[in-house]
């Protein structure tokens, strides 16, 4: 973060000092984890479900801290955050908050990313949104941008009202780019993100069904959505999905340049010519109009090159030629765990970690990509789908996990492995697809799942692991790798 004083963080946000007289320096990073804090940084003192930060405070600042910023006074140097009066009180929400001390912090942190974010003129901000895709698009983005200056990009999928003022805090006056990844749990969410750090540029990747139960329709995701678009500059660029027609009609939405990707001939940044190789990572041919690229992709997965297109047109709108950009998607790598992470055991058998999240549109991908590298061999290899969960779908749950189950049978996958009870419906689904005896197998949780697959995973397998992250399926993942090493 750029250098204040305690006085000037107390002014910027509306706050009062407590236990200081303003003088000590903010040189460091801002953290609400006391073992991650740095020599004159800032203390957010947050209150959790099972600890509170406020008692953490004195702590924080013996371990290098210049101050505190909480929302209520600390035996330490504060600044004390004043009470929500925003129109966004509502996003603030915090397991463990009751007294709103922890929504007052974090309102208090979005207006400093703001004031920092506004101080630094030559800072380039990109957005990006979308129901599936948006923290492996921004590890591309972050990636292609990175040989032109400094990019700073959230960890993982630290995309909420508290990761997106941290992260915009990391930016210095040497911070070239800031590439952010907006989430969203309702309208109005994503225009509040994009108040804290104002996007020059915006991409919406797709309008699918994930947070649907809070949306309430596909159109009312593509609402909240497209408030990104409708936050950009009239000198900013959007950068639309030409093969989602919900996103490509969001052109409509935004008063900066549109630039269209895809594999639509509309698109003004185009994929022709994708072939997928032993593992299912994509080459193609980029098209654009400064000229043609030839893209090998390191990453794993047909959706990977809607994903390099994105990166892809904001590297050329910011002065790239097409063979930079074929060059550094070439070089790209996965930056997120858990994530299409595939992994060969010496026995042949292949695991594919993608179990930190799920919603319908990303299932179906890894679907894809596991019913590709299966059959890159000759004759095909045997394939397991073992699918958690998918959270966050309302009163379409049911029918959503059912359409999975029967696209595992429509995709002729080897085996399905169903955990939870939750998923219960995808096992139903491959039944009624036409899936009979044991290829499909329900499961109550994953210490069963990995007692089925130690027990029956042979050489030469290849194993897909992919829920929503509360149901922390990974673990399936370590444990066939462990396995594999014994």
């Amino acid at each position: 973060m750029i250098a204040l004083t305690l006085a000037e963080i107390a002014e910027i946000v509306g706050g009062r000092l407590h236990a200081t007289d303003g003088s000590p320096v903010v040189t460091g990073t801002i953290e609400f984890d006391t073992r991650k804090v740095t020599e004159g940084g800032l203390f957010l003192a947050l209150p959790g479900e099972r600890v509170d930060g406020h008692d953490f405070a004195a702590q924080a600042v013996a371990s290098g801290a210049a101050g505190v910023l909480a929302g209520r006074e600390v035996d330490a140097p504060a600044v004390i955050a004043p009470p929500v009066e925003t129109k966004h009180a509502n996003a603030y929400v915090l397991a463990g908050d009751r007294g709103g001390e922890g929504a007052a912090v974090l309102a208090a942190l979005a207006k400093l990313a703001r004031h920092v974010t506004d101080r630094l003129k030559d800072l380039t901000i990109v957005g990006i949104t979308g129901s599936a895709g948006k923290t492996s698009t921004k590890d591309l983005i972050a990636q292609v941008l990175a040989p032109a200056g400094e990019t700073i990009a959230p960890p993982g999928s630290f995309n909420n009202e508290l990761g997106h003022p941290w992260t915009a805090l990391r930016a210095t006056e040497d911070t070239k780019f800031l590439v952010l990844e907006l989430s969203a749990r309702g309208v109005g969410h994503i225009a509040h993100l994009c108040e804290i750090a104002p996007p020059r540029f915006g991409a919406v990747l797709n309008v699918g069904t994930a947070h649907l139960s809070e949306f309430g329709s596909r159109e009312g995701i593509a609402q909240g959505k497209g408030e990104l678009v409708e936050s950009l500059p009239e000198d900013g660029v959007a950068i639309l999905n030409a093969d989602d027609p919900l996103v490509a009609g969001m052109a409509s939405r935004t008063k900066a340049k549109v630039v269209l990707v895809g594999e639509n001939p509309n698109a003004d940044v185009r994929a022709e010519n994708i072939e997928l190789d032993e593992q299912a990572r994509a080459s193609f041919t980029l098209k654009t109009a400064q000229g043609d690229a030839h893209v090998k992709l390191a990453l794993n997965g047909t959706h990977q090159v809607g994903n390099a297109l994105v990166a892809a047109a904001i590297a050329l709108e910011l002065g790239a030629t097409p063979a930079e950009v074929a060059q550094r998607l070439g070089a790209a790598e996965r930056v997120s765990a858990h994530r299409m992470v595939i992994t060969d055991r010496a026995d042949g058998v292949t695991v594919i970690d993608d179990a930190y999240n799920a919603n319908p549109d990303s299932v179906r991908a890894a679907l894809k990509a596991l019913a590709s590298i299966s059959r890159a061999t000759t004759p095909a290899r045997r394939s397991w789908a073992v699918l958690g969960p998918m959270a966050e779908l309302g009163d379409d749950a049911v029918r959503e996990h059912d359409e999975i189950g029967r696209l595992v049978v429509r995709l002729d996958i080897s085996k399905l492995v169903v955990v939870g009870e939750a998923a219960r419906a995808m096992h139903q689904g491959a039944h009624l697809e036409g899936s009979w005896g044991d290829e499909s197998v329900r499961v109550p949780d994953a210490d069963a799942a990995i007692e089925l697959l130690q027990g029956e995973v042979r050489p030469g397998d290849v194993v897909l692991v992919k829920a929503s992250n509360a149901y922390r399926l990974w673990r399936i993942a370590e444990a066939l790798l462990e396995a594999g090493t014994k």
